[in-house]
């Protein structure tokens, strides 16, 4: 599925135009689907009240033909009419149904709105949809003022946006402070980049993508992938039942210092989880005892330390053998970013000759490498770069808050600049590539602030790389994996509270349920 701005959704309808689907039918798809959403969001329509906010344009038709359709299943409507401009010839068929119509411009202090509102069981805001953008007009900013100000007091109505809250713009996530907040944004077609994009991702809740009769194929040649199960379940590697471990390759694991002894316990156990055969840590020698007590498959390469329990520079060559030997490696975790450390690395990653395994950068790796001027030229392994926005930040030369302002096209400039896949993670991941590939996380789940959890997803992609994944494809899905394991616990202890160890016993099955979609 693709993740569009307004202009490419426009390109959407136009393409299937000239494939012979008129407008007008995909409106009446697109109603139709909206009124089945909420029928099933409502366990039958029948009977129940529904307020539909109507603006002027075609978002406005979409939510009259929803309206039209739950009125014929027996539902209680009424039209909030924002603004004298509307589809005329929807707005009579609503009528022909004794759809109950409210003017805005008779009711200026939004009392029967109120009224209606405080009844309803659901609110389908249907007014400008991806003409949204910040800056409402002092009409609309009155009505959604107002039906905020309900928002806060009732419990009951389900508050539904028809394929994006009004307010927030269909490209940037900009919004509003009035625009509307949604339980659940129904995407018409497919999702908007500002539906993915904070502060306006903020105001979407959750985001079901309908269906509107699009033909086959017409968003060929858009760049902008969604992260979903479909995409995940395409690129897994098969299982088969005369496998041994040597099949799914050997991931080496680089890092650890004796004050995060941690982070490479996490990311191994995690590569294990997705399905390497066989995961090795190359640690600083305290840390290899430690976690050898922790995890107890590992194959271990105790590597020279410091006084500090940080590693030796001069272990260097003891570590590359171990990354030549593998099939995949991540390199950092709980690294330390001393000197020693960092000459370690340098020596490792920087220095003839090149390394052809494919390696994970995370955390400390990356903070190594940002300190070293004109490193991509200089890294002499095939990566994928794992930064954090403040990793990000430094790996650029720029505040943190600006990487943040445009995440994807930083993740894309990055990528095409240093050669290398780059993961800008947070929330709704970004994965891009140098060949111009880009990809977006539908997840924002803040159960997975919380530290080592990025330790479990470098360990993810290693993982899926010892299988022979390409690069991109591995991240990618081990972005998906993360997520989707974070959502599933999610779902039964809440949004707070959970340790980066516990997606680990989850994952197993994330993937087998992802592969079998």
């Amino acid at each position: 599925m693709k993740v569009v701005t307004s202009e490419e959704m426009r390109l959407l309808e136009s393409r299937a135009g000239e494939a012979g689907v008129a407008a007008e039918s995909l409106m009446e798809s697109a109603g139709l689907a909206v009124a089945r959403s909420i029928g099933r969001r409502l366990d039958g329509v029948r009977s129940k009240r529904i307020v539909v906010l109507v603006g002027p344009g075609n978002n406005g038709g979409d939510g009259m033909v929803a309206a039209r359709y739950l009125a014929d299943w027996g539902a209680v409507v009424t039209l909030y009419m924002t603004t004298a401009r509307r589809r005329e010839d929807k707005f009579e068929e609503c009528r022909e149904r004794r759809c109950r119509v409210v003017e805005a411009s008779e009711d200026l202090e939004c009392w029967q709105l109120g009224s209606y509102v405080s009844l309803a069981d659901l609110v389908l805001d249907a007014v400008l949809g991806i003409g949204a953008h910040p800056g409402l007009d002092p009409t609309l900013r009155a009505i959604f003022e107002s039906v905020g100000q309900m928002r806060e007091h009732s419990q009951r109505p389900v508050f539904a946006a028809l394929d994006l809250p009004t307010g927030v713009d269909a490209d940037t996530g900009e919004c509003d402070d009035a625009s509307f907040i949604a339980d659940v944004t129904l995407a018409l077609g497919a999702p908007k980049l500002g539906l993915l994009q904070f502060p306006g991702a903020g105001r979407t809740g959750e985001v079901e993508t309908l269906p509107i009769g699009l033909p086959e194929g017409v968003d060929g040649g858009l760049p902008l992938d969604l992260i979903d199960a479909s995409l995940a379940g395409s690129l897994l590697p098969l299982r088969h039942a005369d496998s041994h471990k040597g099949s799914f390759g050997n991931v080496a694991v680089v890092g650890g210092h004796r004050r995060y002894v941690g982070a490479p316990v996490l990311a191994a156990s995690a590569a294990y989880r997705v399905g390497a055969g066989l995961v090795s840590l190359a640690a600083p020698e305290s840390v290899s005892r430690i976690a050898a007590a922790q995890l107890v498959e590992q194959v271990h390469a105790p590597l020279a330390e410091t006084g500090e329990g940080g590693v030796s520079a001069e272990a260097a060559e003891t570590a590359r053998e171990a990354l030549i030997a593998a099939s995949a490696a991540v390199v950092g975790p709980g690294l330390g970013t001393d000197e020693s450390s960092a000459s370690f690395l340098r020596a490792l990653l920087l220095t003839e000759p090149s390394v052809h395994t494919h390696v994970v950068l995370d955390a400390d790796a990356l903070n190594i490498l940002a300190n070293v001027y004109g490193w991509p030229p200089l890294l002499a392994a095939p990566a994928v770069l794992t930064p954090h926005p403040g990793e990000m930040g430094r790996l650029l030369g720029r505040p943190a808050h600006e990487v943040q302002q445009d995440r994807k096209g930083a993740a894309m400039a990055s990528a095409e600049q240093w050669g290398q896949v780059v993961v800008l993670k947070g929330a709704h991941t970004v994965v891009a590539a140098p060949d111009g590939r880009v990809a977006l996380s539908p997840f924002a789940n803040p159960a997975l602030a919380t530290a080592g959890s990025g330790d479990v997803l470098a360990g993810i992609i290693g993982g899926l790389l010892a299988q022979g994944m390409e690069r991109y494809d591995a991240a990618v899905t081990g972005v998906y994996l993360h997520g989707a394991a974070a959502e599933r616990w999610s779902s039964a202890n809440g949004r707070a509270g959970m340790l980066a160890s516990d997606l680990l016993t989850l994952l197993p099955r994330v993937a087998e349920d992802t592969r079998s979609r």
